[in-house]
């Protein structure tokens, strides 16, 4: 089966990591896997993967980028001459305008398509007006002519309702996690070494895009209150600013935080599993999220979780982490209590790390994808109905 998998950028997080996870466990199964991106948000360590991973990746040059509508001509030709050597379409992310343009070629040879939105399929969340002029041009038709929908959990299948989509062209597939780059963690230490933090203070960590959506303005409200109640405990946000930074530096200084809440930009690669292996907690207290794959990374360390209750994988969090409703001072207690019990921190982060194992490794998931992918091609046609 030849597959071809459609992403926006890449960007190292979201849409692009999962899509190059997905596509090297589909390639792991003899599977022909293409990918096709623009060049936005290259870097060394996004090239390294490509050059390292089994399925071929085609980039574009992004000539414009229009409130996140990343224009890329060149992909057109591409797409013409090559979609037809294609027996199914993976589309991730939904208003984009790669989307729009694979959308065309898939109908023209009849090549069916899978979209996967990635949270993205309802237009409350931001530039609400560009979402309704996609959908009135685009974004309707791009739903007719589908042969599946794939949702990250209940709460995104929801979300194709409300947009018309009848619930047995939807199938729930929850994002995986790579197991095997978890065995062998990093020695404690390693991150608090090397941002100052002793080893008897205790490490509250966000790590994600900084962005309104993520809720780092209450925890850093929360983490004040948890400062009045303990001493000894250092606050760290990591992740790439995505337009929140100034304001959550603002907030911490007029909180006088200061010296306790550290921002230490994004992180990567070991840097990334130093941070989870050294906290003691991490939290994301999130207003709005579908299927958050940091949650899944910190359980995979042994890190304990707290989440939102607005997070859209908060049932599977209630088996083994925390559930907060988004107040400051309900989650200043949860903090409190699980920073200040050893029992509870090292139980929480066993159940997290074992429920992650046993229930969102990729293994599973690529089955669930291939199983849609044979079921889409069997139909022999592009057009969802």
């Amino acid at each position: 089966m030849r597959i071809l998998q459609v992403i926006p950028h890449l960007k190292p997080f979201g849409v692009t990591n999962v899509c190059f996870q997905l596509s090297r466990e589909l390639a792991k199964q003899n599977l022909e896997v293409t990918i096709v991106a623009t060049d936005l948000g290259l870097t060394s360590e996004i090239a390294t993967t490509i050059e390292d991973s089994p399925a071929d990746t085609i980039l574009f040059s992004c000539i414009a980028d229009v409130s996140s509508f990343l224009v890329s001509p060149s992909m057109k030709k591409w797409l013409d001459k090559s979609m037809k050597d294609f027996d199914v379409v993976h589309m991730h992310d939904f208003r984009t305008y790669q989307n729009t343009i694979t959308h065309r070629y898939a109908k023209r040879y009849s090549i069916p398509y899978v979209v996967q939105a990635h949270g993205s399929m309802l237009e409350f969340v931001q530039r609400r007006t560009q979402k309704r002029l996609y959908d009135l041009v685009w974004g309707h038709t791009i739903i007719n002519d589908a042969a599946k929908f794939v949702a990250l959990a209940p709460v995104e299948r929801e979300q194709y309702v409300k947009m018309g989509i009848k619930r047995d062209r939807i199938a729930i597939v929850p994002n995986g996690i790579d197991t095997n780059e978890y065995v062998n963690l990093p020695n404690k230490s390693e991150f608090r070494t090397r941002h100052a933090i002793d080893s008897d203070e205790k490490l509250v960590l966000f790590l994600g895009r900084l962005h309104r959506i993520k809720g780092v303005d209450l925890l850093i409200k929360a983490f004040a209150k948890l400062s009045e109640k303990m001493d000894r405990v250092k606050l760290v946000v990591a992740g790439p600013n995505m337009g929140a930074l100034p304001q959550l530096k603002t907030l911490a200084r007029e909180l006088k935080l200061s010296d306790s809440v550290l921002f230490v930009g994004p992180l990567y690669g070991q840097d990334k599993l130093e941070a989870y292996v050294d906290a003691d907690v991490f939290v994301l207290p999130s207003v709005y999220e579908i299927f958050p794959i940091t949650v899944l990374e910190a359980c995979a360390c042994g890190t304990p979780v707290i989440v939102s209750s607005a997070c859209g994988i908060a049932d599977l969090v209630s088996e083994f982490g925390c559930v907060v409703e988004r107040d400051a001072d309900v989650l200043c207690d949860v903090m409190y209590r699980v920073l200040n019990n050893d029992t509870t921190r090292k139980d929480l982060g066993k159940k997290g790390r074992q429920f992650v194992a046993r229930e969102l490794s990729w293994d599973r998931t690529v089955k669930r994808v291939e199983e849609i992918y044979r079921n889409v091609t069997a139909r022999g046609s592009c057009t969802g109905g």
